[in-house]
């Protein structure tokens, strides 16, 4: 059972992988600055690398997952069930192309097979404070902060634009050529810039480009630290003889990476453009709001949802202009959220009930 249990933990990781690494970078793609599979790959680097961190810097988030939600010791058919459940739905997702959230799944999984499990340990009030407030609350504030950063970005761009003095309109040429008793002059026209001027500067990235570029490898980051903590929490379980906690969170970062590499492009490009149509500096004061949040919740063991969080910054770009927004889309995701805790928390039930 304890092999069972391993591989369970790997396939989780890499469905979590392919539905939650594009989550980071998604915007880069949208805002045309990276093609979708190299910005899969720069998310892939920066969340193995929060992963790797989460080990020295989670240990809330793994105490929560581990004992705070279900506190009765585990056994090796409630570690399958739970695993077998929250794999299944993120699995399914990513094969439709929607973004959902691990921790929702999770959550779902051992709420379903730890009621039949051990229904009086369900921590039902550490649930509401330190599961359920802080991913309602997170996707709020994520949109309002990312609302009002991108309000101020429109107004400081506003206020440069009208310092540009404006140049005078060429004078009409049938006036001034009106009477003329002398023959025109014709001025030399300006040289042309010389071959391969314009590209020699092509190359170079914008202080908002590597902005962006910077803020989403953050977010990536900061989701790599919210959601490996999780996924070994839950597979420590029923560790592999003389495998620690530590050469399982190396193996659930390989199999994130293999998942985001492989699996990654069908999330990618439903948030890259399904969503709204970004411009980088919106681009990157999403994934500077995602990044925050994420990371703060890491630290404070809230387990916030980059799902949520994300999309929410990426809502909050268009402000009180909603109609940039793909209304068709943000209702797909909606009914895919509500689902997953249900979903996730049947199959788990069902699988407990074979497994025990």
């Amino acid at each position: 059972m304890d092999i069972l249990v391993l591989v369970l933990v790997l396939a989780l990781a890499a469905a979590n992988g392919a539905n939650d690494v594009p989550k980071g970078v998604a915007t880069l793609a949208g805002a045309g600055e990276a093609k979708i599979k190299t910005a899969i790959a720069w998310g892939t680097v920066t969340t193995a690398v929060g992963c790797l961190v989460s080990l020295h810097f989670a240990n809330k988030m793994t105490a929560l997952f581990s004992k705070g939600i279900v506190s009765a010791s585990p056994t090796n058919s409630f570690a399958a069930a739970v695993l077998l459940g929250t794999a299944a739905w993120i699995a399914l997702a990513t094969w439709r192309g929607l973004p959902v959230s691990t921790t929702h799944a999770l959550t779902g999984s051992l709420l379903g097979a730890g009621a039949l499990f051990a229904s009086s340990a369900v921590q039902w009030s550490v649930l509401l404070v330190k599961v359920v407030q802080p991913l309602l609350l997170s996707v709020v504030i994520a949109w309002a902060i990312s609302a009002a950063l991108s309000a101020a970005g429109r107004g400081i761009a506003r206020r440069r634009a009208q310092r540009v003095p404006q140049p005078l309109p060429d004078p009409d040429p049938v006036l001034v050529n009106a009477g003329a008793a002398e023959p025109q002059v014709h001025r030399a026209a300006a040289p042309a810039p010389a071959a391969g001027a314009e590209q020699a500067g092509a190359g170079r990235m914008s202080p908002v480009s590597i902005a962006h570029w910077a803020t989403s490898g953050l977010t990536s980051f900061a989701r790599g630290m919210n959601d490996a903590p999780k996924i070994v929490a839950i597979g420590s379980f029923a560790l592999v003889s003389g495998m620690t906690t530590t050469h399982l969170l190396v193996a659930v970062t390989l199999a994130m990476a293999v998942g985001g590499l492989l699996v990654g492009r069908r999330v990618a490009e439903r948030m890259a453009n399904d969503v709204i149509k970004m411009t980088h500096v919106e681009g990157f004061t999403a994934n500077l709001t995602t990044a925050a949040l994420v990371g703060v919740g890491a630290f404070q063991g809230l387990p916030m949802s980059t799902t949520q969080v994300s999309i929410g910054a990426i809502s909050g770009t268009a402000g009180a202009d909603l109609s940039r927004i793909k209304k068709k889309t943000v209702r797909d995701f909606a009914v895919a959220w509500l689902v997953t805790p249900p979903f996730s928390a049947a199959v788990a039930a069902v699988a407990y009930l074979l497994l025990r």
